[in-house]
């Protein structure tokens, strides 16, 4: 049985270093990652992006604050649609959406994904209609409401229940955030999403400077530690180094 991964750029964001990696000084730019998932069984996305409205009008979209801290570079053709696409797979066959955490920059290409079912951490879809909770994580509903069927998950849980595509518990970034293992023929990878942003962040244990829990984000790092440390691969969540070693669709990682 053969599991295939594939990685799509999905636009790319500029910002304070800081706000990413504390005390860090200057910007950085980072890109904005998607995964696709071929398994026997159904394809498989990690998370999708952003919403397309933010080509023409980012402020109408996120927010004049966050338009404004975060600066977005995303051109036609990077959508997640056309991402898949350029794998000649149509959106409408996608049978499972697993998102990180609800963040605007992971689920804004939600809408464009119909007939999946959304696989996300119980913590984490609470927090998404909880108002004080959507305020304090700067939480965009219309990105991650739009009538999925919705299978709210506890910690680990093995989608095909052949220990392929499992997810990981990485809280604390938001107050369900979660990362993906997915077994390919070369070893085991572990999409990061934002429980580490950087390579530095899992060396150096070094948090970011806006977190929900760093109690719970520490302990994230050494659950993904200890993965790496068991021979898994670890896919940064926003590491734009580390994003140049990744082969772009339609090339498939092995």
């Amino acid at each position: 049985m053969t599991v295939k991964l594939y990685a799509m750029t999905c636009g790319w964001i500029s910002t304070d270093f800081d706000l990413l990696f504390a005390g860090a000084h200057g910007k950085i730019r980072i890109p904005v990652p998607s995964y696709l998932i071929e398994h026997p069984k159904g394809r498989v996305l990690f998370d999708t992006g952003l919403h397309p409205d933010i080509q023409t009008d980012a402020p109408g979209r996120v927010g004049k604050a966050m338009a404004k801290a975060f600066e977005v570079e995303f051109r036609p053709g990077e959508e997640i649609t056309s991402r898949l696409e350029a794998l000649d797979v149509a959106a409408e066959s996608i049978q499972y959406l697993v998102n990180s955490h609800l963040h605007w920059d992971h689920t804004g290409g939600n809408e464009l994904i119909p007939n999946a079912k959304v696989i996300i951490q119980k913590k984490e879809w609470e927090a998404g209609h909880v108002p004080e909770l959507i305020e304090q994580n700067v939480f965009i509903p219309k990105d991650y409401d739009h009538g999925h069927q919705i299978q709210q998950v506890e910690g680990e849980y093995d989608l095909f229940g052949d220990g392929t595509v499992v997810t990981i518990p990485t809280y604390g970034h938001t107050p369900g955030h979660q990362s993906l293992k997915v077994k390919i023929d070369s070893g085991d990878v572990v999409l990061t999403a934002d429980a580490c942003y950087f390579r530095k962040t899992l060396e150096e244990m070094h948090l970011p400077k806006i977190v929900f829990d760093k109690d719970q984000m520490l302990e994230s790092l050494k659950i993904l530690r200890r993965l790496q440390t068991a021979g898994a691969r670890i896919f940064y969540g926003h590491d734009p180094e580390f994003w140049q070693q990744v082969p772009q669709a339609p090339l498939e990682l092995t």
